[in-house]
């Protein structure tokens, strides 16, 4: 049976950890789709921790933007995070975008992929930041793409059967 739950929060909220115990307590062998492009140093490491923190049992996939080119029928699965993902599709659109960078090509290509990806018969565990919490940035690329990862969170969250906000470790059901 198909179910989308997202798991949302601020950094080192404890979202990553909740999500893999719940997965954990659907099935002993959980997918982990990891989104992130690797930057620089510091992001490695990052990644690095959290990979260790996954047992043998978990099926580990790098997909940084086309969850929908894998088949996890009947699987459970999380996709940590809409975060990266979405800087994914942000950075890919604007690239060589010289003027204010533009998010509805973006935006719109990720909506059709999250749709595509959760057709399938599966539970999906999304992992994402409420990025947009804090103060608002000066710099214009930051808040397009705080604009943008909002706007896809609340699609996500109006498509999900929970929602969870992490706070201090304490996951807060609100939907």
């Amino acid at each position: 049976m198909k179910k989308i739950i997202l798991i949302t929060g601020g950094q080192r909220s404890g979202k990553s950890m909740y999500a893999e115990r719940l997965a954990l307590s659907l099935t002993d062998q959980p997918i982990y789709f990891a989104t992130a492009r690797i930057w620089d140093e510091e992001f490695k490491e990052r990644v690095k921790r959290h990979q260790a923190r996954r047992g043998d049992n978990w099926t580990n996939i790098e997909e940084e933007k086309y969850l929908s080119h894998h088949t996890i029928y009947n699987k459970v699965c999380v996709v940590d995070c809409i975060t990266l993902w979405c800087t994914n599709f942000f950075f890919d659109a604007n690239q060589n975008n010289t003027k204010e960078p533009v998010i509805d090509e973006a935006l719109d290509a990720i909506k059709k992929e999250f749709d595509q990806f959760t057709a399938q018969d599966a539970t999906f565990i999304f992992v994402t930041n409420e990025i947009g919490s804090g103060g608002v940035s000066d710099n214009v690329v930051q808040r397009r793409f705080t604009d943008m990862e909002g706007w896809m969170n609340q699609y996500v969250a109006s498509k999900a059967d929970e929602v969870v906000l992490m706070v201090s470790g304490i996951p807060v059901k609100i939907k």
